[in-house]
């Protein structure tokens, strides 16, 4: 039995879901949610092997709610399940920890499938999304940090530390400056490129060839 929690703020299609997994064998619906602030102070009560995760939530996105729920439990599965198909959406959900990515078009059967899979070890994602994925992969590497980010060198390197996974503590260490210092040109980097979480920093990083 995979237990499966939903954290979407459309009533008609949570409970849509909701009836969708307790009728089908193999699959039981823990607890279902409209916003990322409750299923995250339920996390613990719920312990669900499988999330099913919206992104355009009231108050926190789905994407913060992904990153808060990965620092609680690093190997839960997260599947995000939206209408948004734009790169940097797609990217900011995968970096923040996200283990698949499908669009709400895709049919029931195919939800149940992709459920499966990622609760064997797989990341799922809609045809289109994984093209998508496949593309901005392909094109990382002819792609140049451009005079248009407005970052400072020392902030490159900051965002670069943030991309390879590093603590604020050891992308101190690593540039001789205190912890701080890092949170202060952190805050600079989010103010410059209009973001507001550590995921849509390290996507824009990735998509720009910050590496």
């Amino acid at each position: 039995m995979i237990k499966i929690v939903i954290v979407e703020d459309n009533t008609t299609i949570r409970e849509g879901l909701k009836l969708l997994l307790n009728a089908t064998d193999g699959f039981s619906c823990t607890d279902a949610y409209g916003d990322a602030s409750a299923f995250l102070d339920n996390l613990k009560i719920d312990k669900p092997d499988l999330v099913l995760m919206d992104i355009g939530l009231p108050g926190m996105s789905g994407i913060t709610g992904v990153e808060k729920a990965k620092e609680l439990y690093p190997e839960l599965n997260i599947i995000m399940l939206t209408v948004y198909e734009d790169p940097e959406k797609i990217f900011a959900a995968l970096c923040a920890g996200a283990t698949g990515y499908l669009l709400k078009k895709t049919p029931p059967a195919q939800i149940l499938e992709a459920i499966k899979e990622a609760h064997s070890g797989g990341s799922p994602m809609s045809p289109t999304i994984a093209r998508k994925v496949v593309n901005l992969f392909a094109d990382q590497n002819k792609k140049k940090v451009h005079d248009d980010t407005d970052l400072s060198e020392r902030e490159i390197q900051i965002l670069q530390g943030l991309i390879k996974g590093s603590s604020y503590k050891m992308i101190a260490e690593e540039i001789f400056v205190s912890i701080d210092t890092v949170r202060y040109h952190i805050s600079k980097v989010y103010k410059k490129l209009q973001i507001h979480t550590k995921s849509e920093a390290v996507a824009y990083g990735i998509k720009k060839g910050i590496l």
